[in-house]
Order: structure tokens, then C-alpha cells, then sequence
């Protein structure tokens, strides 16, 4: 069995097509949803960030979506066997597919963001990994019709996807409210962003901020150990 261990809950990744990895774990810690009441995590994969968002925010009842029938069930039994259970529930469906009995106040995703590349062999980690501009075009008309009047999207993406997408969101009348760029290290290039969408409002004003992952090979920094420390027992 391949069981990953955290403070509060642990995730077994047998069966799944994508294993935990540093962009979700930094969307699970990262996304901003302390009033939500519903959200929903599009491709949960192993569940982590749905289950990190159900320990951050205890009011919250979150959807777990995930495609692939293997990850699925392993995800399903990751939320049934955790602490947060009675407020976390796994469906194997494509988003396009699950209509919320109510509008959601938080959409995150870590979503498959190798566009126009070589596609991987393995049929599981190509559905997982790979996509192309319709997913996303699909993702944000999702986003316009479910969000509720002051929910909001949260992507992890590479630096240019963001790009595309931010410029795609205007014409589903949502608007960057946070772009956060995140750096290996303090003097390299960005190699994510997480990016948040809402409602298109008057008032809105972008936030823009960096996040730093290490402070040296191999040490991590500051930020990513206090961000992460109610999670990690490493920390």
C-alpha cells in the first residue's frame, strides 16, 4: 500500500493515476474559502485537497469530482475514512456531468495542464495529465452558472495556461480577483500560479503576491513550513 500520513488524516494513493503532489497540496493550503459553504474540487484525484479544505474550513461541505473510476473509489475511501466524512463526499462523474443541488461558493481544481505536448503512453496518467483549451472553456462556463453570487474559482496552472485562461475568463463575466505566482526559489522563474476568479464586480481589485518553495536545495523555506504545518508531520 502506498499511504501518504498527515496530521489530522492519511491518503492511500493505491489505484490512483496521479499520486499527491506539491501543486495540490499548495491549493489545499493555499485557496481562500473561510465562509464557503459548499465547494467543489473538480479531478480530486486522491481526495488531499479536498480533504486539506475540509480541515481548513470546518463549515464547509465539500464535492469531490473525479473521472477516472479507480482514483475515484480510492479518493471515496481516503474522504469516508478521515475524520471530515460526514462533510466530504466523492462521485466518479466529469464536472460537465453533476449538476450541485445548490450554487457553490468555492471551485478549486489542480486540473490536467499539458496542452498541445506529447501525450503520455499510459491512457490513466494521459486522462489525468493532458488537456486541451475546450476543458477550459468548459470549466469557466461551469464556473458562470454554478458560482454562487460571491463564490469564487481557484486554479493551480502553469505560468502561460494562466495566461489563457485569465483572458478566456471575461467571456464567462469573471474577473482575476488573486494571481499568486509560485517560485522554486527566491531568484528562479515562476513555475506556477494560482489564480482566482469571481464574479465580474465593480469593485473589484487584482491581488497580486509570491510564494517561494525553498530557501536552498533541499530546505524549504519559511512560508512553505508554517503554511504547511498543520499537515505535514515533517513539520
Amino acid at each position: 500500500m502506498s499511504v501518504f500520513r498527515f496530521k489530522r488524516f492519511a491518503i492511500d494513493q493505491t489505484g490512483c493515476a496521479m499520486r499527491i503532489n506539491t501543486d495540490g497540496v499548495l491549493l489545499g493550503a493555499l485557496a481562500i474559502g473561510e465562509d464557503a459553504q459548499t465547494v467543489l474540487d473538480i479531478g480530486t484525484g486522491t481526495s488531499v485537497i479536498a480533504l486539506m479544505l475540509a480541515q481548513r474550513f470546518p463549515n464547509a461541505n465539500i464535492t469531490g469530482l473525479e473521472i477516472d473510476a479507480s482514483s475515484a473509489a480510492a479518493a471515496a475511501n481516503n474522504a469516508l475514512q478521515s475524520p471530515f466524512s460526514n462533510r466530504l463526499l466523492v462521485s466518479h462523474s466529469a464536472f460537465q456531468d453533476f449538476q450541485p443541488p445548490h450554487p457553490i461558493d468555492l471551485i478549486v481544481s489542480n486540473p490536467p495542464f499539458y496542452v498541445n505536448t506529447l501525450h503520455n503512453p499510459d491512457a490513466r496518467k494521459k486522462q489525468a495529465r493532458h488537456t486541451d483549451m475546450t476543458f477550459f472553456d468548459d470549466l469557466l462556463s461551469y464556473a458562470e452558472v454554478h458560482l454562487s453570487t460571491r463564490g469564487a474559482m481557484e486554479l493551480i496552472l502553469p505560468p502561460e495556461l494562466a495566461d489563457a485562461v485569465i483572458a478566456k475568463a471575461s467571456d464567462h463575466d469573471l474577473v482575476l480577483q488573486r494571481d499568486m505566482t509560485i517560485s522554486s526559489f527566491a531568484d528562479s522563474l515562476p513555475i506556477r500560479r494560482i489564480i482566482r476568479l469571481i464574479r465580474n464586480r465593480n469593485e473589484v481589485q487584482t491581488e497580486y503576491s509570491n510564494f517561494v518553495i525553498y530557501e536552498s536545495k533541499g530546505v524549504y523555506s519559511a512560508a512553505y513550513r508554517t503554511l504547511l504545518k498543520d499537515f505535514f508531520l515533517a513539520f
